[in-house]
């Protein structure tokens, strides 16, 4: 039985004030601006489906110093499934990525997704050469998959097997420019 989504995302992602988050479209993007009250931190990707593992990829490069999470869905993931390759090539040690993984495509209608017929995205991942990986598919796992988004070292991914209950519902800002602009801000701020 999968976790229930708006339990499993805050319990593994506790802790996110000190880090910079890069989140995909739909779901992914409702649970962390729902956690994070849509913090200056958050980059969240509207009409950009299948971008956030590369952004958060570029991130992770330029920012090495700090931890840089991605959160995206398995819909959006098997996009650009590829960009897992490219992450293992460049082997950011402060990157990691979050799959919450619902074997649905929130974005365009909740049609079921590979995952639903047995792709095993952390298998993809370690077979793109992530070695660090784990899937969580009960509350235990968590302590498990929130120590590894912190281990620096290489990148490391982590599939989230979730409900298919709805993510929490918050009205983030979609307002491109201005979030942006804050989380420049944000990263200089650190830096200065």
């Amino acid at each position: 039985m999968a976790l229930d989504r708006k339990v499993a995302v805050p319990r593994l992602l506790a802790k996110h004030d000190d880090l910079l988050i890069v989140t995909g479209l739909a779901g992914a993007s409702k649970d962390m601006a729902a956690l994070t009250e849509d913090a200056d931190y958050l980059f969240t990707l509207a009409g950009a489906m299948g971008a956030a593992t590369s952004i958060g990829l570029g991130l992770a490069l330029m920012q090495s110093a700090r931890t840089v999470v991605v959160v995206t869905g398995d819909g959006e993931l098997m996009m650009s499934v590829g960009s897992l390759a490219t992450v293992a090539g460049a082997g950011p040690a402060n990157l990691a990525i979050i799959c919450v993984n619902n074997v649905h495509h929130g974005e365009t209608g909740y049609q079921q997704t590979h995952t639903s017929g047995g792709t095993d995205l952390e298998a993809v991942a370690r077979g793109f050469g992530i070695a660090q990986t784990v899937t969580v598919r009960d509350e235990a796992s968590l302590p498990i998959a929130n120590e590894l988004i912190r281990r620096h070292g290489a990148p490391r991914f982590i599939n989230l097997e979730v409900d298919t209950a709805a993510p929490p519902q918050f009205k983030r800002d979609f307002d491109a420019r201005r979030k942006r602009q804050a989380f420049r801000r944000h990263i200089e701020n650190l830096t200065s």
